[in-house]
Formats: C-alpha cells, structure tokens, sequence
C-alpha cells in the first residue's frame, strides 16, 4: 500500500499542478482576449473617425465643387443677358428717327474737328446722306466724305495722313458705357 499512497499523492501533486497551470493559462488567455478586444476597439474607433472625416472631407469637395458649379453657370447666365441687353442696345440706337442720328453726328463731328481739324470722314450707308449735308457746313470745310461702313451710327474720322483714326462710333461709346458701368448694371439686375 505504501506504493500506492505515493501513486495517489503524485497523481493528486499533478493534478494540482495541472489544475493550477490550467487556470493560469486560462487567466492568460482572458488577459490576451481582453488586450486584443481592447486593441480591436481602438482600431475600430479610429477607422470609425477616420471614415467619418474622410466622408466629411469628400462632401465638402463636393459641395463646393457643385457651388462652383452653380456660380460659374449663374455667371455665364448674366454675362449672355447682358450681351443680349447690349446687342439689343445697338439695334435700338441704330433704328432711331433720322433726326437723332442727324444731330448725333452734328455733334460727333464738331467733336472730331476739335482734334482733327482736317480728314476724311467715314460712316455707315443709312447716314450718308446725313453726311454728305453736314459735310457742306462752312465750319467743317477741313472734312471729306470717305468710305461706308458697317458699322450701327456714328462716325470714323481719319486725318488727311492717315497717321490718327479717331472712333466715334456708337458701339464704341456703348462698350464704353458698358465696361464703365458693368458692375453697376450687374449688381442692379441681377441683386
């Protein structure tokens, strides 16, 4: 029986011994669990807000890549009105009575002859009669009658030499008014 006793006690040591290592291991194992379900609920959390500013940062990108997008569109928008307001300027101007482009050009012309004293003076087809009676005016002996052209009213006058071309045109006097007044115009139509 003495055998036995030693059988039973080293039996009874081991199994201690695996029961203790056992829970050991197990204490270790719920240690690791809970360190890697720790660090998984980190990372998580971190690609979480990561997504989050990502997502955030996208829609932003998008939202003022569509602002852009309105913007340039409501831009191109007021640009072709007020194109389409000057072209209609002009074909106003230009089918105005006779007596308006007789007295516009009687006053373009005592205009010119304050900086060109003597030339040759060129308009359109409509107003070369107006022209031509004006031209027969004492004070604008210096002027002659040149050639067409196709422009809406008003006048070209060039000196006898050729070296100065004075432009007294209605369009240019109206593209003048425009590039002066083109943010005013803009900001009244367009509040």
């Amino acid at each position: 029986m003495g055998l036995e006793i030693v059988v039973k006690e080293i039996r009874e040591k081991g199994q201690k011994e695996a029961e203790a290592l056992r829970k050991e291991t197990q204490a270790e194992v719920t240690r690791i669990l809970s360190g890697a379900q720790e660090k998984s609920a980190k990372i998580k959390l971190a690609v979480e807000e990561d997504v989050q500013r990502q997502t955030s940062h996208i829609q932003s990108q998008e939202v003022s890549a569509a602002n852009l997008i309105v913007k340039r569109e409501q831009l191109n928008t007021q640009k072709e009105l007020l194109d389409r307001v000057y072209r209609e300027a002009l074909e106003a101007i230009s089918k105005l009575p006779e007596k308006f482009h007789k007295e516009a050009m009687n006053e373009l012309l005592t205009q010119a002859h304050r900086e060109i004293p003597a030339g040759i003076v060129h308009c359109n087809q409509r107003d070369l009669p107006i022209l031509r009676q004006l031209l027969t005016n004492p004070s604008l002996k210096g002027f002659s009658e040149g050639n067409t052209l196709p422009i809406e009213g008003g006048i070209v006058v060039e000196s006898g030499e050729g070296e100065i071309k004075l432009d007294l045109t209605y369009r240019t006097f109206l593209d003048s008014v425009r590039d002066d007044k083109l943010k005013e115009a803009s900001d009244l139509l367009f509040r």
